[in-house]
C-alpha cells in the first residue's frame, strides 16, 4: 500500500526588489493508497469481484475461469488482511498466548486490474493492483474482527470507519477466518453499492 499524495503548490510572495517577503507551504492532498496485492491462489469468483471481469462457467454451471476485459472503474471491493504479530507482544496482548494479528481494512478499492502473469514449470502467481477511495459504506462492517468485551467475544468494528477514511489498521486477538473460494453473502446492513 503506497500513499498517493498531491504535494500541493507553494505560494511565494516577492517584493518589488525580488526579495522573498512571504512564503506559504502548499498543503498536501491525500488521494488514497495505490495497492498492489500478490496472490498464489485465486478463484474465478475472486477475479470477478476484484476486477469486474466476467466468470466463465463449465457445462455443469461451475466457475472454471474468467475473461480479461476492460478495467471496470465503476465498481469496487473491500480488502481485509491479517498479518500475524510475532514476539512477546502477542502473548501480552491475549493474556492466554492465543495469538495476535495486525488487521488492515481497505473498505473501497477501485480500478482492480491484473498485472503480469508468469506461467512456467513453477507455481503461477497473480498480481492485482487498485486504488483506494474514501468512504465505501463499510460502517462497522459485517464481520467479526475484534474483541467487543472483556471476555474477548468477537464482533464487528466498535466504531464505524469515517467517510473520509481510506484504511483502518489495528491489533486484534480475533483470528482471521478460514479462506473460502465461493461467493459468500454479505450481511449486516453493509451498503453494497460502489
Amino acid at each position: 500500500m503506497s500513499p498517493n499524495v498531491d504535494e500541493g503548490e507553494d505560494v511565494e510572495y516577492r517584493a518589488a526588489n525580488g526579495r522573498v517577503c512571504g512564503f506559504k507551504r502548499g498543503c498536501p492532498s491525500f488521494k488514497g493508497f495505490d495497492a498492489e496485492l500478490s496472490f498464489f491462489s485465486v478463484s474465478p469468483e475472486f477475479i470477478e469481484i476484484t476486477t469486474g471481469n466476467p466468470v466463465v462457467y463449465g457445462f455443469d454451471g461451475k466457475p472454471i475461469g474468467y475473461d480479461d476485459c476492460s478495467v471496470q472503474c465503476n465498481s469496487g471491493f473491500a480488502i481485509e488482511l491479517w498479518a500475524e504479530v510475532l514476539g512477546a507482544e502477542a502473548c501480552e496482548a491475549t493474556g492466554a498466548g492465543e495469538g495476535a494479528w495486525i488487521y488492515f481494512l481497505m473498505p473501497w478499492v477501485t480500478n482492480g486490474m491484473l498485472g503480469d502473469l508468469e506461467v512456467g514449470s513453477e507455481a503461477a502467481s497473480l498480481t492485482l493492483t487498485g486504488a483506494t477511495r474514501a468512504g465505501g459504506g463499510w460502517g462497522t462492517g459485517p464481520y467479526d474482527v475484534m474483541p467487543i468485551d472483556v471476555a474477548g467475544t468477537a464482533g464487528p468494528l466498535l466504531t464505524p470507519l469515517g467517510a473520509s477514511c481510506h484504511r483502518r489498521t489495528f491489533i486484534t486477538t480475533v483470528a482471521p477466518p478460514e479462506p473460502v473460494c465461493d461467493y459468500t453473502p454479505v450481511t449486516g446492513g453493509l451498503c453494497l453499492a460502489s
